[in-house]
């Protein structure tokens, strides 16, 4: 039987088949709501489904990660709010058309645009993904290392233009992997005599910590009753006519490419490729004063673009193990937590897990498409729910999902512990993103590192011309923005007249 054929097969499970249409309802409520973002969703499902097999619970993240990509779409249309970052550009035009009568349009126009999207970054999983991996298994120490520095400055380098800040987050990140067992000895260090600790911080409770109690730790400190817009319940026609399928279909293929391209890079998320799709949407139309005022093109470009990312950051987390953004990074270390190894090696050992996987994201993007094409009327009521519920069953079940994952009470308390740190962190405008790199690739980059050492030297990664090529795209990486930044800041600043 092919890789493909077994793959697809196995989706006819029912318990499979039942977490997809369980992830499909979370995702979709997770979406719904603002300030549960993807990440923070998955990575607390992430402790209950880590008592599952491997196929069923990776059905639940997946779906949650696909689905939520169309929930998050509502409230940036009713409210103005996007429920996760990958819908901000969804702002710029569907709440103009909410105001102007036409949510209903806007909410199915943009669920016809996702999937569409969503498809497009699939068929890139499907096609390049092993080419990619047949590429990277030609890589020794020396690459790998290169690549997994390539992976780490990618995070920190779309830091939102805080590269310093960034930096320290990454370099916390990897202190923390330091911890526990030395890769190549075995030697236990930073351990601080606690057992617990000698297989390192424990993943998922690090996770939970600093994007579910850390976001609702800080929801609840900057939180101000009646703060919230009402949202708009007029929701006018429902499906595109003709004259709107014609508009939208330009849109829908530079969302496509914009997507698919953006998605492949590391640490670049739907947030970027749908303000990049937006722009150039408008950059080609034929009414660009429209954009930003309740434009069709507007809407089903952004949504297009952030969707397709997820199929392009999908091939980039499975065929090199290095993830594509901060969802992936979660996904990834669950993977390695059920005995499963993101990266080249996977399509040899397990291809028809790939296929799978594939064949889930198919099936979620079905299922989110039809629940999203249902009339939302509801969804409105729900986001008039009280904030104090939301976080009162969020905290219960970051501390359930947990303790779950290793039956440990001290795993609750680095979730708590790290609850904190992303309180500080966010306070302070330090990304949390290079810190789950740092955790996650840090033993990766120094098993690597030593054994190219230990094999030539510094020589064998300098006589290497693809490690030195990567290495060189992650320095332009760190310098880029900064070099842009203090460009910005030059043409904004005032010239000082010279005293005669």
């Amino acid at each position: 039987m092919s890789p493909l054929v077994a793959g697809f097969s196995s989706l006819l499970d029912p318990t499979v088949l039942s977490c997809i249409a369980l992830g499909a309802v979370l995702g979709m409520l997770v979406g719904a709501f603002p300030g549960i973002t993807a990440t923070m969703a998955v990575a607390l499902a992430s402790g209950f489904t880590l008592t599952l097999d491997p196929l069923p619970g990776l059905a639940v993240l997946l779906t949650i990660y696909v689905s939520s990509n169309f929930g998050d779409r509502v409230p940036a249309i009713l409210v103005n709010t996007p429920g996760t970052p990958a819908s901000i550009a969804t702002t710029f035009d569907g709440y103009a058309m909410a105001q102007q009568g036409k949510a209903g349009l806007a909410l199915t126009s943009s669920a016809f645009a996702s999937a569409v999207g969503t498809f497009a970054g699939l068929l890139l999983l499907m096609f390049a993904a092993i080419p990619l991996s047949r590429l990277a298994l030609q890589f020794g120490p020396a690459e790998m290392f290169a690549l997994v520095v390539f992976g780490l400055t990618m995070m920190i380098g779309v830091s939102g233009g805080r590269v310093v800040k960034g930096l320290m987050a990454g370099a916390f990140g990897l202190l923390l992997g330091a911890v526990g067992r030395d890769p190549i000895t075995g030697d236990l260090r930073f351990t601080f005599g606690l057992v617990e600790l000698s297989d390192g911080v424990p993943f998922i409770a690090a996770i939970i910590g600093l994007f579910g109690i850390a976001e609702v730790f800080d929801q609840i400190i900057t939180h101000r009753s009646g703060s919230s817009a009402a949202p708009i319940t007029q929701f006018g026609k429902w499906f595109p006519t003709r004259a709107d399928w014609r508009t939208m279909l330009k849109p829908l293929a530079v969302g496509s490419g914009v997507g698919g391209v953006v998605g492949v890079v590391p640490a670049t998320g739907g947030d970027i490729a749908g303000i990049l799709a937006w722009d150039q949407a408008r950059r080609i139309s034929a009414h660009p004063e429209k954009f930003g005022k309740g434009s069709l093109e507007g809407l089903t470009a952004a949504d297009t673009a952030s969707n397709a990312t997820l199929g392009g950051s999908t091939t980039t987390s499975l065929a090199l193990g290095i993830p594509g953004d901060s969802v992936m990074a979660v996904m990834i270390g669950s993977m390695i937590v059920w005995g499963i190894q993101p990266g080249p090696s996977l399509f040899t050992r397990n291809p028809e897990l790939v296929y799978s996987i594939a064949g889930i994201m198919i099936v979620a993007t079905l299922l989110a498409l039809g629940l999203s094409l249902l009339r939302m009327r509801s969804v409105a009521k729900l986001l008039d729910l009280p904030r104090h519920f939301l976080w009162t069953i969020i905290l219960i079940f970051c501390m359930v999902g947990t303790y779950a994952v290793n039956n440990s009470i001290f795993d609750v308390g680095v979730m708590l512990l790290f609850g904190l740190v992303g309180l500080f962190m966010r306070r302070f405008s330090i990304p949390a993103g290079p810190v789950v790199l740092g955790l996650l690739l840090g033993k990766l980059a120094e098993s690597n590192l030593r054994r190219a050492l230990e094999i030539g030297g510094v020589s064998n990664i300098l006589t290497s011309p693809i490690a030195v090529a990567i290495l060189a795209v992650s320095l332009l990486a760190l310098v880029l923005p900064a070099l842009r930044a203090m460009r910005q800041r030059r043409r904004t600043t005032p010239a000082t007249p010279v005293a005669e």
